[in-house]
């Protein structure tokens, strides 16, 4: 999901993606990623980013109630849910056969 919460606070103290980066130790490209959506910064990363926009964690990472919403109704495509099966059948396998081992 975009964060446009962070997007909106750096533009509001008139920062570039690049100034932000240079304030917070991180490239400009992880900047653009984290507000695309792409990308989940690390909690440091986020207080950074924090401080140097004068925001709170709530302010510009916790998604508000519509938002929260709209990520649980969340749809998954066909290759998804059969990326998700073969994953957890990956996984039960290899727990089995160590199960079989001890």
């Amino acid at each position: 999901m975009k964060n446009i919460k962070l997007k909106t606070a750096r533009a509001a103290m008139d920062m570039s993606q690049q100034d932000l980066a240079d304030a917070v130790c991180a490239t400009r490209q992880t900047i653009g990623m984290i507000e695309a959506g792409k990308y989940n910064p690390t909690l440091n990363l986020c207080i950074a980013i924090c401080k140097a926009l004068n925001k709170t964690l709530d302010e510009l990472f916790w998604p508000e109630e519509e938002e929260r919403e709209e990520n649980n109704n969340e749809e998954y495509s066909e290759k998804e849910i059969k990326n998700i099966i073969k994953s957890l059948g990956s996984y039960l396998e290899k727990k089995s056969r160590r199960e079989e081992n001890d």
